[in-house]
């Protein structure tokens, strides 16, 4: 029996999600149960990818690609697409994003000008479906937070809508902490965090800086450190705040982050 092919996993979703035969779970599962799973998966494959861990990375891939066959497999039940058609869209869709490379049009610099191209390109697209041309159309709403503040500032710079430098931004930002200084209702709290975080993430595209990268890689930091202030001394909630000041001291440079 072939296992290896897109076809056996293809019937291996029908039968979960048959009526009659399948597995109750599977059936009862619909498009926004089994949303989370898909971004849950997809993290997982970044993950698999900042460990190194190639062997990881293939079953992490497997997973992802059970979560398009899934929402697939439900939209053909719907009678709207199927599986196939999935396949013909991209394929399509990368064909037309790569006209230097599919089609007559000449190679056009480095990599960052075929990226500004991409998305003229996807520009053009949401136009001829008739939705609204405005540059921060197709910014998803569900992308984690940071990654969304970072990809509608970048979008909004290209209308000339942005800091001149990274100046201006850190200005911004000294604003906006002493706005948070004067905030004291805890909407006016939140709202001004938010701006700071906001303001942070868009620090980091002047800097070329991914702010969502930049973040899991200082929770990172943080548990590595904490985890050997732990491993030190046990009881951590009976140390003042010089010893803890002490410890942490000692745990970064146990895990290498000082000398």
């Amino acid at each position: 029996m072939n296992i290896d092919k897109i076809e056996k996993l293809l019937e291996i979703m029908a039968a979960l999600r048959d009526p009659e035969t399948g597995c109750p779970w599977d059936i009862e599962q619909s498009f926004s149960t089994i949303a989370p799973y898909t971004i849950e998966e997809a993290y997982e494959v970044a993950d698999a990818v900042a460990r190194n861990d190639l062997n990881d990375l293939r079953d992490e891939l497997g997973d992802l690609l059970l979560q398009v066959v899934f929402h697939a497999r439900m939209a053909e039940e719907a009678e709207a697409f199927a599986f196939k058609d999935v396949v013909r869209s991209i394929n399509e869709k990368m064909i037309r994003r790569h006209p230097h490379v599919f089609g007559d049009e000449a190679k056009r610099g480095d990599a960052d000008l075929q990226l500004q191209r991409w998305e003229d390109i996807k520009a053009d697209e949401r136009s001829d479906k008739g939705q609204d041309a405005g540059a921060l159309d197709g910014v998803a709403l569900a992308l984690p937070a940071l990654q969304r503040a970072q990809k509608l500032g970048k979008r909004a710079a290209r209308t000339g809508f942005d800091w001149p430098d990274v100046a201006g931004v850190r200005e911004k930002l000294s604003e906006e902490l002493d706005e948070l200084e004067r905030a004291r209702a805890p909407h006016e709290l939140e709202e001004e965090l938010g701006d700071i975080l906001f303001t942070v993430a868009q620090l980091a595209r002047h800097h070329g800086v991914d702010a969502e990268t930049a973040a899991r890689r200082a929770s990172d930091k943080f548990e590595r450190r904490f985890r050997q202030m732990e491993a030190d001394s046990p009881d951590l909630s009976i140390m003042d705040s010089d010893s803890l000041e002490r410890a942490w001291t000692r745990a970064k440079r146990k895990t290498g982050d000082i000398q």
